[in-house]
């Protein structure tokens, strides 16, 4: 990506000011995204800590600046979020669909943008569940002739 927003070196709880901003609910998985948005220089906070910080992986951090990308402008929107349930991968889609659709209640004209690269949708796809008499979802036991 082009620049990466400003990191906070602080360990402190982090007071931001979002009076004026919009808010969304984003979902993956079996992860639940509260999101606000607001006009700003770019800084995302995640539960409370820098989202460098909170995701070290870097597809992560990347995968969470895809709205932005997709309506091509990085660095105008500050992003507050607390995101509970599932893994890593999981709150970072949360986060991904709660940005996107926070970006909609602000600008509704850039829908058909997010929309063509599917980041208002909401991925259904979840864990299948283990049936009896296998090993796993599908995965039968191993047969034996003799």
């Amino acid at each position: 990506m082009e620049t990466q927003p400003i990191i906070n070196t602080d360990n402190k709880k982090i007071k931001l000011d979002f009076k004026d901003s919009k808010y969304a609910t984003g979902r993956r998985k079996k992860s639940i995204a509260k999101v606000w948005l607001k006009k700003g220089s770019g800084n995302i906070h995640v539960n409370g800590k820098n989202m460098v910080d909170y995701f070290k992986k870097p597809n992560l951090q990347i995968a969470i600046f895809r709205p932005f990308a997709a309506i091509k402008r990085m660095n105008e929107f500050d992003v507050r979020c607390s995101v509970k349930g599932g893994g890593l991968s999981g709150q970072a889609g949360a986060i991904i669909h709660g940005i996107s659709r926070a970006i909609v209640q602000f600008e509704p004209e850039l829908k058909p943008t997010l929309k063509k690269t599917k980041l208002t949708t909401r991925d259904s796809r979840a864990v299948e569940r283990k049936k009896y008499g296998h090993r796993k979802a599908r995965r039968s036991f191993q047969f034996s002739k003799r």
